[in-house]
């Protein structure tokens, strides 16, 4: 119920759910749909080849999409969202990568397309160490990271994520080919792209 977006405004994975949530992440079946995920999008992403122009693009978000947060959210027993202790979490830049996902990166960088990274962390203070996570993680040689400026503190991922596609396509002239985020807020708004892929994520729901 809540991967489906079924079960509404929660803040914590009910406590039945724990030791389910815990199994599906750490006893490879999380690990196999992201497979699948990485695996269809590779196949989408063969067919459509990238101009010689520079201009042809994917998106990333980075929580749970590039960068895992599995060890924080275990320890917590996956409870509510707490600010201050994921900027302390984040700012250690030790998360390590979804599985397979840099892999994916480096096929599509390899075949000619950017590849931007959007995140809704905060520039200000987890800018720098989501960087050097990000390259220890794999994922060096990304187009730009993008980040929530301070204009942007206290606005929905969906509003904030929709402007910085919009700067993306209207002011920069990139085609999206394709959209890549664990929530469905990152892959809902204007200017998504040519298609959506959503890697699973049952620890928690970002509206």
């Amino acid at each position: 119920m809540v991967e489906a977006n079924n079960a509404k405004n929660w803040r914590t994975v009910p406590p039945p759910c724990v030791g389910y949530v815990w199994r599906y992440m750490a006893w490879g079946q999380y690990t196999r749909d992201v497979a699948g995920v990485t695996d269809q999008i590779a196949a989408y992403a063969s067919q459509v080849p990238a101009g010689d122009d520079g201009l042809d693009a994917w998106v990333f978000d980075v929580d749970d999409t590039s960068l895992s947060n599995l060890f924080y959210y275990q320890a917590k027993q996956f409870g509510a969202y707490d600010p201050v202790a994921f900027k302390n979490w984040a700012s250690k830049a030790i998360c390590p990568g979804v599985p397979g996902m840099a892999q994916l990166f480096q096929t599509l960088k390899g075949r000619g397309f950017r590849v931007f990274i959007l995140s809704g962390r905060d520039e200000q203070t987890l800018g720098s160490s989501t960087a050097t996570n990000l390259v220890a993680a794999g994922f060096a040689g990304y187009d730009r990271l993008i980040m929530r400026r301070a204009e942007y503190r206290g606005v929905s991922s969906v509003v904030f994520k929709s402007a910085m596609r919009r700067q993306l396509v209207e002011e920069e002239g990139y085609r999206i080919r394709g959209n890549v985020g664990d929530q469905w807020s990152d892959l809902q708004g204007d200017f998504l792209g040519d298609r959506v892929f959503k890697v699973p994520n049952p620890m928690y729901f970002v509206p």
